[in-house]
Protein backbone atom coordinates (compact mmCIF):
# COMPACT_ATOMS: atom_id res chain seq x y z
CA UNK A 1 0.00 0.00 0.00
CA UNK A 2 0.99 3.61 -0.19
CA UNK A 3 2.11 5.05 3.20
CA UNK A 4 -1.08 7.03 3.90
CA UNK A 5 -3.34 4.09 3.14
CA UNK A 6 -1.13 1.80 5.21
CA UNK A 7 -1.30 4.16 8.22
CA UNK A 8 -5.07 4.49 7.86
CA UNK A 9 -5.72 0.76 7.67
CA UNK A 10 -3.36 0.00 10.57
CA UNK A 11 -5.04 2.65 12.70
CA UNK A 12 -8.46 1.31 11.81
CA UNK A 13 -7.53 -2.22 12.88
CA UNK A 14 -4.69 -2.24 15.43
CA UNK A 15 -5.84 1.16 16.67
CA UNK A 16 -8.99 -0.46 18.03
CA UNK A 17 -6.88 -2.93 20.02
CA UNK A 18 -4.84 -0.02 21.38
CA UNK A 19 -7.96 1.83 22.56
CA UNK A 20 -9.51 -1.17 24.28
CA UNK A 21 -6.22 -2.31 25.79
CA UNK A 22 -5.70 1.19 27.15
CA UNK A 23 -9.23 1.16 28.55
CA UNK A 24 -8.46 -1.92 30.64
CA UNK A 25 -5.37 -0.22 32.06
CA UNK A 26 -7.35 2.92 32.90
CA UNK A 27 -9.98 0.82 34.66
CA UNK A 28 -7.36 -0.99 36.73
CA UNK A 29 -5.53 2.19 37.77
CA UNK A 30 -8.49 4.50 38.30
CA UNK A 31 -10.17 1.85 40.45
CA UNK A 32 -7.46 2.39 43.08
CA UNK A 33 -9.63 5.28 44.24
CA UNK A 34 -12.17 2.80 45.68
CA UNK A 35 -9.68 2.00 48.47
CA UNK A 36 -10.28 5.57 49.73
CA UNK A 37 -6.66 6.15 50.70
CA UNK A 38 -5.60 9.55 49.29
CA UNK A 39 -2.05 8.73 48.16
CA UNK A 40 -3.25 5.62 46.29
CA UNK A 41 -6.07 7.62 44.67
CA UNK A 42 -3.61 10.24 43.42
CA UNK A 43 -1.21 7.58 42.12
CA UNK A 44 -3.97 5.68 40.34
CA UNK A 45 -5.67 8.69 38.72
CA UNK A 46 -2.34 10.22 37.72
CA UNK A 47 -1.20 7.00 36.05
CA UNK A 48 -4.60 6.53 34.39
CA UNK A 49 -4.40 10.05 32.93
CA UNK A 50 -0.99 9.21 31.50
CA UNK A 51 -2.41 6.12 29.81
CA UNK A 52 -5.24 8.17 28.29
CA UNK A 53 -2.72 10.62 26.83
CA UNK A 54 -0.59 7.73 25.52
CA UNK A 55 -3.57 6.17 23.75
CA UNK A 56 -4.55 9.51 22.20
CA UNK A 57 -0.99 10.00 20.97
CA UNK A 58 -0.97 6.50 19.47
CA UNK A 59 -4.16 6.96 17.46
CA UNK A 60 -3.74 10.63 16.43
CA UNK A 61 -0.17 11.92 16.52
CA UNK A 62 1.43 8.69 15.34
CA UNK A 63 -0.63 8.38 12.11
CA UNK A 64 0.02 12.07 11.45
CA UNK A 65 3.78 11.57 11.80
CA UNK A 66 3.61 8.51 9.54
CA UNK A 67 1.77 10.61 6.97
CA UNK A 68 4.50 13.26 7.12
CA UNK A 69 7.28 10.71 6.75
CA UNK A 70 5.62 8.96 3.81
CA UNK A 71 7.68 6.31 2.09
CA UNK A 72 10.74 7.23 4.17
CA UNK A 73 9.32 5.17 7.04
CA UNK A 74 10.35 2.01 5.13
CA UNK A 75 13.96 3.09 4.53
CA UNK A 76 16.99 3.52 6.73
CA UNK A 77 20.52 4.84 6.30
CA UNK A 78 21.80 2.56 9.07
CA UNK A 79 23.07 -0.65 7.43
CA UNK A 80 22.07 -2.95 10.26
CA UNK A 81 18.49 -1.62 10.16
CA UNK A 82 18.12 -1.60 6.38
CA UNK A 83 15.68 -4.16 5.03
CA UNK A 84 14.58 -4.33 1.42
CA UNK A 85 10.97 -4.91 0.37
CA UNK A 86 12.01 -8.05 -1.44
CA UNK A 87 13.65 -9.51 1.65
CA UNK A 88 10.58 -8.77 3.76
CA UNK A 89 8.34 -10.40 1.17
CA UNK A 90 10.44 -13.57 1.13
CA UNK A 91 10.02 -14.04 4.86
CA UNK A 92 7.02 -16.19 5.70
CA UNK A 93 5.09 -16.57 8.92
CA UNK A 94 5.84 -20.28 9.04
CA UNK A 95 9.56 -19.63 9.47
CA UNK A 96 9.12 -17.34 12.45
CA UNK A 97 9.81 -18.34 16.03
CA UNK A 98 6.27 -17.37 17.05
CA UNK A 99 4.74 -19.69 14.44
CA UNK A 100 6.96 -22.60 15.49
CA UNK A 101 6.24 -22.06 19.20
CA UNK A 102 2.48 -21.86 18.68
CA UNK A 103 2.59 -25.03 16.58
CA UNK A 104 4.55 -26.85 19.27
CA UNK A 105 2.20 -25.69 22.04
CA UNK A 106 -0.80 -26.73 19.96
CA UNK A 107 0.59 -30.24 19.53
CA UNK A 108 1.52 -30.60 23.24
CA UNK A 109 -1.40 -28.59 24.58
CA UNK A 110 -2.26 -30.75 27.61
CA UNK A 111 1.37 -31.22 28.65
CA UNK A 112 2.02 -27.49 28.38
CA UNK A 113 -1.14 -26.70 30.34
CA UNK A 114 -0.31 -29.06 33.22
CA UNK A 115 3.36 -28.05 33.46
CA UNK A 116 2.54 -24.33 33.39
CA UNK A 117 -0.16 -24.65 36.04
CA UNK A 118 2.12 -26.70 38.31
CA UNK A 119 4.96 -24.22 37.94
CA UNK A 120 2.81 -21.19 38.71
CA UNK A 121 1.14 -23.03 41.58
CA UNK A 122 4.47 -23.90 43.19
CA UNK A 123 5.66 -20.30 42.87
CA UNK A 124 2.45 -19.07 44.50
CA UNK A 125 2.81 -21.23 47.65
CA UNK A 126 4.90 -18.69 49.66
CA UNK A 127 2.20 -16.04 49.12
CA UNK A 128 0.21 -17.70 51.93
CA UNK A 129 2.83 -16.28 54.35
CA UNK A 130 2.55 -12.69 53.06
CA UNK A 131 3.08 -10.10 55.81
CA UNK A 132 2.37 -6.43 55.18
CA UNK A 133 3.79 -3.30 56.77
CA UNK A 134 4.34 0.37 55.95
CA UNK A 135 7.65 0.93 57.67
CA UNK A 136 9.78 -0.97 55.19
CA UNK A 137 13.17 -2.53 55.88
CA UNK A 138 16.28 -0.35 55.86
CA UNK A 139 19.71 -1.24 54.59
CA UNK A 140 21.50 -2.44 57.77
CA UNK A 141 24.69 -0.62 56.77
CA UNK A 142 23.15 2.87 56.81
CA UNK A 143 23.67 5.20 59.76
CA UNK A 144 19.92 5.25 60.43
CA UNK A 145 19.80 1.46 60.66
CA UNK A 146 22.81 1.34 62.98
CA UNK A 147 21.24 3.99 65.23
CA UNK A 148 18.00 2.02 65.27
CA UNK A 149 19.83 -1.10 66.44
CA UNK A 150 21.41 0.88 69.29
CA UNK A 151 17.98 2.18 70.35
CA UNK A 152 16.50 -1.32 70.20
CA UNK A 153 19.36 -2.77 72.26
CA UNK A 154 19.19 -0.05 74.87
CA UNK A 155 15.46 0.59 75.21
CA UNK A 156 13.82 -2.44 73.60
CA UNK A 157 12.43 -2.94 70.08
CA UNK A 158 9.08 -1.43 71.05
CA UNK A 159 10.51 1.98 71.92
CA UNK A 160 10.32 3.12 68.29
CA UNK A 161 6.81 1.73 67.96
CA UNK A 162 5.12 3.67 70.75
CA UNK A 163 1.33 3.76 70.72
CA UNK A 164 -0.35 7.03 71.74
CA UNK A 165 -3.67 6.90 73.59
CA UNK A 166 -5.82 10.04 73.50
CA UNK A 167 -8.56 10.48 76.13
CA UNK A 168 -11.14 13.23 75.51
CA UNK A 169 -14.11 14.30 77.62
CA UNK A 170 -15.30 16.67 80.31
CA UNK A 171 -12.59 18.44 82.27
CA UNK A 172 -13.65 16.89 85.56
CA UNK A 173 -13.39 13.31 84.28
CA UNK A 174 -10.50 13.26 81.79
CA UNK A 175 -7.59 12.93 84.22
CA UNK A 176 -9.28 10.29 86.37
CA UNK A 177 -10.29 8.30 83.30
CA UNK A 178 -6.78 8.54 81.84
CA UNK A 179 -5.27 7.28 85.11
CA UNK A 180 -7.75 4.40 85.25
CA UNK A 181 -7.13 3.42 81.64
CA UNK A 182 -3.37 3.73 82.13
CA UNK A 183 -3.53 1.13 84.89
CA UNK A 184 -5.64 -1.15 82.70
CA UNK A 185 -3.21 -0.89 79.76
CA UNK A 186 -0.18 -1.50 81.98
CA UNK A 187 -1.51 -4.96 82.85
CA UNK A 188 -2.10 -6.01 79.25
CA UNK A 189 0.19 -8.69 77.79
CA UNK A 190 2.92 -7.38 75.50
CA UNK A 191 3.10 -3.93 77.13
CA UNK A 192 6.60 -2.95 78.29
CA UNK A 193 5.91 0.48 79.80
CA UNK A 194 3.22 3.17 80.13
CA UNK A 195 4.19 6.82 80.50
CA UNK A 196 2.61 9.19 83.06
CA UNK A 197 -0.56 10.94 81.93
CA UNK A 198 0.01 14.24 80.14
CA UNK A 199 -2.94 16.66 80.34
CA UNK A 200 -3.73 19.29 77.70
CA UNK A 201 -3.75 22.96 78.73
CA UNK A 202 -7.51 23.08 78.11
CA UNK A 203 -8.02 20.23 80.57
CA UNK A 204 -10.39 18.28 78.32
CA UNK A 205 -7.82 15.88 76.85
CA UNK A 206 -4.98 13.68 78.06
CA UNK A 207 -2.27 11.57 76.42
CA UNK A 208 -0.78 8.23 77.44
CA UNK A 209 2.27 6.76 75.66
CA UNK A 210 2.37 2.95 75.56
CA UNK A 211 5.60 1.13 74.71
CA UNK A 212 5.10 -2.45 73.51
CA UNK A 213 7.66 -5.19 74.14
CA UNK A 214 7.88 -6.07 70.45
CA UNK A 215 8.89 -4.19 67.31
CA UNK A 216 6.54 -1.97 65.37
CA UNK A 217 6.14 -4.34 62.38
CA UNK A 218 5.45 -7.51 64.38
CA UNK A 219 2.24 -9.43 64.92
CA UNK A 220 2.72 -9.05 68.68
CA UNK A 221 2.49 -5.26 68.43
CA UNK A 222 -0.65 -5.59 66.32
CA UNK A 223 -2.05 -7.72 69.11
CA UNK A 224 -1.23 -5.05 71.71
CA UNK A 225 -3.05 -2.43 69.62
CA UNK A 226 -6.09 -4.68 69.35
CA UNK A 227 -6.09 -5.35 73.13
CA UNK A 228 -5.93 -1.62 73.92
CA UNK A 229 -8.86 -0.88 71.65
CA UNK A 230 -10.81 -3.76 73.11
CA UNK A 231 -10.17 -2.56 76.68
CA UNK A 232 -11.29 1.00 75.97
CA UNK A 233 -14.89 0.03 75.27
CA UNK A 234 -15.74 -0.76 78.86
CA UNK A 235 -14.02 2.42 80.13
CA UNK A 236 -15.83 4.65 77.63
CA UNK A 237 -19.21 3.28 78.67
CA UNK A 238 -19.05 4.27 82.34
CA UNK A 239 -16.94 7.45 82.05
CA UNK A 240 -18.60 9.22 79.09
CA UNK A 241 -15.25 9.81 77.38
CA UNK A 242 -13.79 9.11 73.95
CA UNK A 243 -10.59 7.07 73.82
CA UNK A 244 -8.59 6.70 70.60
CA UNK A 245 -5.24 5.11 69.81
CA UNK A 246 -2.89 6.77 67.33
CA UNK A 247 0.80 7.20 66.59
CA UNK A 248 2.88 6.19 63.58
CA UNK A 249 2.76 2.50 64.43
CA UNK A 250 -1.03 2.48 64.87
CA UNK A 251 -1.53 4.41 61.63
CA UNK A 252 0.71 2.00 59.72
CA UNK A 253 -1.11 -1.01 61.11
CA UNK A 254 -4.52 0.50 60.32
CA UNK A 255 -3.51 1.39 56.75
CA UNK A 256 -2.11 -2.12 56.19
CA UNK A 257 -5.33 -3.67 57.53
CA UNK A 258 -7.47 -1.39 55.39
CA UNK A 259 -5.46 -2.25 52.28
CA UNK A 260 -5.69 -5.97 53.03
CA UNK A 261 -9.46 -5.73 53.44
CA UNK A 262 -9.86 -3.63 50.30
CA UNK A 263 -7.72 -5.85 48.07
CA UNK A 264 -10.41 -8.51 47.38
CA UNK A 265 -13.02 -5.81 46.70
CA UNK A 266 -10.62 -3.99 44.40
CA UNK A 267 -9.78 -7.18 42.52
CA UNK A 268 -13.46 -8.05 42.14
CA UNK A 269 -14.35 -4.58 40.83
CA UNK A 270 -11.46 -4.39 38.38
CA UNK A 271 -11.93 -7.91 37.06
CA UNK A 272 -15.69 -7.48 36.68
CA UNK A 273 -15.35 -4.30 34.64
CA UNK A 274 -12.51 -5.73 32.57
CA UNK A 275 -14.42 -8.96 31.92
CA UNK A 276 -17.40 -6.95 30.68
CA UNK A 277 -15.13 -4.93 28.41
CA UNK A 278 -13.41 -8.04 27.05
CA UNK A 279 -16.74 -9.79 26.40
CA UNK A 280 -17.72 -6.79 24.27
CA UNK A 281 -14.34 -6.74 22.52
CA UNK A 282 -14.07 -10.46 21.73
CA UNK A 283 -17.79 -11.32 21.68
CA UNK A 284 -17.00 -14.52 23.57
CA UNK A 285 -17.25 -15.86 27.11
CA UNK A 286 -14.33 -18.28 27.39
CA UNK A 287 -11.63 -15.84 26.25
CA UNK A 288 -12.31 -13.16 28.93
CA UNK A 289 -12.65 -15.80 31.68
CA UNK A 290 -9.37 -17.36 30.57
CA UNK A 291 -7.72 -13.94 30.65
CA UNK A 292 -8.88 -13.28 34.22
CA UNK A 293 -7.87 -16.72 35.52
CA UNK A 294 -4.46 -16.33 33.90
CA UNK A 295 -4.00 -13.01 35.68
CA UNK A 296 -4.80 -14.59 39.05
CA UNK A 297 -2.18 -17.25 38.38
CA UNK A 298 0.51 -14.72 37.51
CA UNK A 299 -0.46 -12.52 40.49
CA UNK A 300 -0.21 -15.42 42.94
CA UNK A 301 3.15 -16.53 41.51
CA UNK A 302 4.49 -12.95 41.66
CA UNK A 303 3.46 -12.50 45.30
CA UNK A 304 4.93 -15.90 46.12
CA UNK A 305 8.28 -14.97 44.58
CA UNK A 306 8.20 -11.64 46.44
CA UNK A 307 7.61 -13.36 49.80
CA UNK A 308 10.30 -15.98 49.14
CA UNK A 309 12.94 -13.36 48.34
CA UNK A 310 12.08 -10.38 50.57
CA UNK A 311 10.56 -12.17 53.60
CA UNK A 312 12.26 -15.57 53.59
CA UNK A 313 15.56 -14.35 52.15
CA UNK A 314 15.86 -16.83 49.28
CA UNK A 315 18.42 -15.61 46.71
CA UNK A 316 18.49 -12.29 48.56
CA UNK A 317 22.28 -12.08 48.22
CA UNK A 318 22.04 -11.95 44.43
CA UNK A 319 19.76 -8.90 44.64
CA UNK A 320 21.78 -7.14 47.33
CA UNK A 321 19.09 -7.56 49.99
CA UNK A 322 20.82 -7.39 53.37
CA UNK A 323 17.81 -7.66 55.62
CA UNK A 324 14.33 -9.14 55.28
CA UNK A 325 11.01 -7.97 56.61
CA UNK A 326 7.33 -7.35 55.83
CA UNK A 327 6.27 -6.40 52.32
CA UNK A 328 5.24 -2.80 51.74
CA UNK A 329 1.54 -2.80 52.50
CA UNK A 330 0.34 -1.02 49.36
CA UNK A 331 2.62 -3.01 47.03
CA UNK A 332 0.08 -5.83 46.41
CA UNK A 333 -2.53 -3.20 45.47
CA UNK A 334 -0.13 -1.51 43.03
CA UNK A 335 0.88 -4.90 41.69
CA UNK A 336 -2.75 -5.78 40.97
CA UNK A 337 -3.45 -2.45 39.26
CA UNK A 338 -0.36 -2.32 37.06
CA UNK A 339 -0.04 -6.04 36.33
CA UNK A 340 -3.74 -6.46 35.54
CA UNK A 341 -3.62 -3.58 33.08
CA UNK A 342 -0.55 -4.96 31.34
CA UNK A 343 -1.91 -8.51 31.35
CA UNK A 344 -5.11 -7.41 29.63
CA UNK A 345 -3.02 -5.38 27.17
CA UNK A 346 -1.10 -8.49 26.19
CA UNK A 347 -4.30 -10.52 26.04
CA UNK A 348 -5.98 -8.04 23.71
CA UNK A 349 -3.01 -7.72 21.37
CA UNK A 350 -2.48 -11.48 21.24
CA UNK A 351 -6.04 -12.80 21.05
CA UNK A 352 -7.51 -10.01 18.91
CA UNK A 353 -5.26 -11.11 16.06
CA UNK A 354 -6.40 -14.71 16.57
CA UNK A 355 -10.02 -13.58 16.37
CA UNK A 356 -9.21 -11.54 13.27
CA UNK A 357 -7.80 -14.63 11.56
CA UNK A 358 -10.82 -16.66 12.69
CA UNK A 359 -13.20 -13.95 11.45
CA UNK A 360 -11.54 -14.19 8.05
CA UNK A 361 -12.64 -17.82 7.82
CA UNK A 362 -9.61 -19.77 8.98
CA UNK A 363 -10.09 -22.87 11.18
CA UNK A 364 -9.61 -22.29 14.95
CA UNK A 365 -6.23 -24.08 15.16
CA UNK A 366 -4.77 -22.24 12.18
CA UNK A 367 -6.26 -18.94 13.34
CA UNK A 368 -4.60 -19.39 16.74
CA UNK A 369 -1.19 -20.14 15.21
CA UNK A 370 -1.35 -17.30 12.69
CA UNK A 371 -2.64 -14.84 15.27
CA UNK A 372 0.02 -15.84 17.76
CA UNK A 373 2.76 -15.52 15.14
CA UNK A 374 1.77 -11.87 14.57
CA UNK A 375 0.72 -10.83 18.07
CA UNK A 376 3.63 -12.47 19.90
CA UNK A 377 6.05 -9.96 18.39
CA UNK A 378 4.20 -7.04 19.96
CA UNK A 379 3.77 -8.80 23.30
CA UNK A 380 7.42 -9.85 23.44
CA UNK A 381 8.70 -6.36 22.69
CA UNK A 382 6.27 -4.70 25.13
CA UNK A 383 7.04 -7.18 27.92
CA UNK A 384 10.81 -6.88 27.51
CA UNK A 385 10.55 -3.10 27.74
CA UNK A 386 8.51 -3.27 30.96
CA UNK A 387 10.78 -5.94 32.47
CA UNK A 388 13.80 -3.74 31.76
CA UNK A 389 12.12 -0.70 33.31
CA UNK A 390 10.93 -2.48 36.44
CA UNK A 391 14.08 -4.59 36.70
CA UNK A 392 16.22 -1.45 36.89
CA UNK A 393 14.51 -0.62 40.21
CA UNK A 394 16.19 -3.67 41.75
CA UNK A 395 19.52 -1.84 41.63
CA UNK A 396 18.22 0.99 43.83
CA UNK A 397 19.64 1.41 47.33
CA UNK A 398 16.25 1.57 49.06
CA UNK A 399 14.81 -1.86 49.73
CA UNK A 400 11.25 -0.56 49.25
CA UNK A 401 12.13 0.36 45.65
CA UNK A 402 13.86 -2.99 45.19
CA UNK A 403 10.69 -4.79 46.26
CA UNK A 404 8.49 -2.79 43.90
CA UNK A 405 10.82 -3.39 40.95
CA UNK A 406 11.18 -7.10 41.68
CA UNK A 407 7.45 -7.72 42.11
CA UNK A 408 6.47 -5.84 38.96
CA UNK A 409 9.34 -7.24 36.89
CA UNK A 410 8.73 -10.87 37.84
CA UNK A 411 4.99 -10.30 37.43
CA UNK A 412 5.34 -9.08 33.85
CA UNK A 413 7.82 -11.85 33.08
CA UNK A 414 5.48 -14.59 34.31
CA UNK A 415 2.32 -13.11 32.85
CA UNK A 416 3.74 -12.35 29.40
CA UNK A 417 5.86 -15.43 28.77
CA UNK A 418 4.21 -18.13 30.89
CA UNK A 419 0.54 -17.14 30.93
CA UNK A 420 -0.07 -15.17 27.72
CA UNK A 421 2.45 -16.84 25.43
CA UNK A 422 2.26 -20.39 26.81
CA UNK A 423 -1.03 -20.99 28.62
CA UNK A 424 -3.14 -18.88 26.26
CA UNK A 425 -2.23 -20.75 23.04
CA UNK A 426 -2.54 -24.08 24.87
CA UNK A 427 -6.02 -23.25 26.16
CA UNK A 428 -7.07 -21.82 22.80
CA UNK A 429 -5.93 -25.04 21.11
CA UNK A 430 -7.93 -27.09 23.63
CA UNK A 431 -11.08 -24.98 23.28
CA UNK A 432 -10.98 -24.78 19.49
CA UNK A 433 -14.06 -23.13 18.02
CA UNK A 434 -15.86 -23.08 21.39
CA UNK A 435 -13.48 -20.32 22.51
CA UNK A 436 -15.58 -17.91 20.43
CA UNK A 437 -18.99 -19.10 21.67
CA UNK A 438 -21.41 -16.42 22.83
CA UNK A 439 -25.05 -16.98 23.88
CA UNK A 440 -27.59 -15.71 21.39
CA UNK A 441 -29.16 -13.23 23.77
CA UNK A 442 -25.74 -11.64 24.33
CA UNK A 443 -25.10 -11.58 20.59
CA UNK A 444 -28.22 -9.44 20.23
CA UNK A 445 -27.60 -7.30 23.31
CA UNK A 446 -23.90 -6.52 22.97
CA UNK A 447 -22.62 -3.91 20.51
CA UNK A 448 -20.35 -5.14 17.75
CA UNK A 449 -17.24 -2.96 18.14
CA UNK A 450 -15.33 -4.77 15.36
CA UNK A 451 -11.97 -4.35 17.11
CA UNK A 452 -10.17 -6.20 14.32
CA UNK A 453 -11.49 -3.81 11.67
CA UNK A 454 -12.99 -6.65 9.65
CA UNK A 455 -15.58 -4.43 7.93
CA UNK A 456 -12.96 -1.79 7.23
CA UNK A 457 -10.63 -4.35 5.66
CA UNK A 458 -13.44 -5.64 3.43
CA UNK A 459 -14.36 -2.13 2.24
CA UNK A 460 -10.78 -1.09 1.60
CA UNK A 461 -9.48 -1.85 -1.88
CA UNK A 462 -5.93 -1.55 -3.11
CA UNK A 463 -5.92 -1.19 -6.89
CA UNK A 464 -2.68 -1.42 -8.77
CA UNK A 465 -1.44 1.99 -9.83
CA UNK A 466 0.10 2.79 -13.13
CA UNK A 467 3.83 3.50 -13.06
CA UNK A 468 4.39 6.99 -11.76
CA UNK A 469 0.72 7.54 -10.88
CA UNK A 470 -0.17 8.26 -7.25
CA UNK A 471 -2.13 5.49 -5.53
CA UNK A 472 -5.86 6.08 -5.02
CA UNK A 473 -6.64 7.44 -1.59
CA UNK A 474 -9.46 5.56 0.11
CA UNK A 475 -11.57 6.28 3.16
CA UNK A 476 -9.03 4.73 5.54
CA UNK A 477 -6.27 7.02 4.28
CA UNK A 478 -8.47 10.10 4.54
CA UNK A 479 -9.24 9.25 8.15
CA UNK A 480 -5.56 8.79 8.98
CA UNK A 481 -4.39 12.11 7.55
CA UNK A 482 -7.51 14.11 8.35
CA UNK A 483 -8.38 15.05 4.77
CA UNK A 484 -11.90 13.71 4.70
CA UNK A 485 -14.65 12.01 6.60
CA UNK A 486 -15.48 8.63 5.16
CA UNK A 487 -17.25 5.80 6.88
CA UNK A 488 -13.94 4.05 7.67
Amino acid sequence: MDPEESAGLANGTAGGAVVFAGATVVIALAALSVVNIPFLTVMGLGAAATVVVSVLVAVTLLPAVLGLMGARIATSTVPVLRRSTERAARRTERKGAGWRWATLVSRRRWTVLVVSLLGLGILAVPAADLQLGLGGTQDPDTSAARAQRLVDDGFGPGYSGTLVVLVQGATRTVVATAEEFSSTVRDLPGVRAVSPVVTAASGDAALISVTPSSGRETEATKGVLAEIRHARDAVEEHTDTDIAVTGTTAVNIDVADKLSAALPVYCLLVMSLALLLLVIVFRAIAVPVKAAVGFLLSLGASLGALVAVFQWGWLSGLLGIKDTGPVLSFLPMLLVGILFGLAMDYEVFLVSRMREEHAHGRPPAEAMIRGFAHGSKVVTAAALIMIAVFGSFVFADMQVIKGMGFALGIGVLLDAFVVRMTLVPAVMAILGGSAWWLPRFLQRALPDVDIEGERLARRTTHPASAPGAPPRQTDAARVAVGTGGGDA
